[in-house]
């Protein structure tokens, strides 16, 4: 019997084998959250972290602002093709490295922004990737993180935890604005300002993009279709299974305490 893969190579493995789909999808390339990333790290000297950066599309976005961006992922199909597209776009100011979250190959203060879009619900350990990212931020440095958050009550989390899983098993969680504050402060940074909205997920291609066997699309439609008014209702579930997530930004500076 074959050895189970760790959560990092798990994770590596299912993104690696999509990263043309990531870096071509209509969803992670539009928002004005994007825009919202690239300004809070905005400084022409600036080198910045782009911590789990997917298809690349905060580092596209941040690239013309800074001097430097390195874009960090688990998968390097998806740091390839991040680096392809950096060419094709003429950003020659873009580097990659594969490396976790939770281990960061780089010296205490290496950069001036550590940005994350996205990625944060597939960390195995949150509180170990954000003193990573306090420990390689610089003195005065901006953090910056995008994720899906989950509703609130228990009702509504349970129902979006399990959509996300079956569709994706390298998911981990959701968290809340509250956790993300606590996890934060626990880290040792003072989180900031917040901004929230919603995006709808057109439900044929957020499984394809995936590559969502059907076994696990038909348990998602089933769980949709009997899922009771209150959920139906917050994520305005669609009847071709499209649905309505919350998305929040939080910003965070170090509070330049060492551990």
């Amino acid at each position: 019997m074959s050895q189970p893969l760790s959560h990092d190579a798990h994770t590596a493995r299912q993104f690696g084998s999509r990263a043309a789909d990531y870096v071509a999808s209509a969803v992670h390339a539009a928002g004005e959250d994007l825009a919202a990333l690239a300004r809070l790290a905005a400084l022409p000297h600036a080198a910045v972290l782009d911590l789990g950066c997917g298809g690349g599309h905060v580092t596209y976005a941040v690239a013309p602002e800074v001097r430097s961006v390195t874009a960090l992922d688990l998968s390097q199909a998806m740091l390839d093709a991040v680096a392809a597209e950096a060419q094709r776009r003429g950003l020659a100011n873009v580097a990659t490295r594969q490396a976790s979250v939770e281990a960061l190959p780089f010296a205490d203060a290496s950069f001036d922004g550590v940005l994350s879009r996205y990625s944060a619900h597939h960390w195995g350990d949150v509180p170990a990737a954000l003193r990573e990212a306090h420990r390689v931020l610089a003195p005065g440095g901006r953090f910056g993180l995008v994720d899906v958050v989950h509703p609130g009550p228990p009702l509504l989390d349970t129902h979006l935890q399990a959509w996300e899983l079956l569709r994706d098993p390298s998911h981990v969680r959701d968290y809340g604005e509250a956790e993300w504050r606590r996890m934060l402060a626990e880290a040792g940074f003072v989180p900031g300002a917040v901004r929230r909205w919603r995006v709808r997920m057109e439900f044929s291609s957020w499984v394809a993009r995936m590559g969502t066997p059907e076994a696990s699309v038909n348990a998602i439609r089933a769980l949709q279709t009997g899922a009771p008014e209150p959920v139906r209702s917050h994520f305005a579930l669609e009847d071709d299974g499209s649905f309505t997530l919350d998305v929040m930004m939080i910003e965070a500076e170090p509070d330049g305490v060492s551990d």
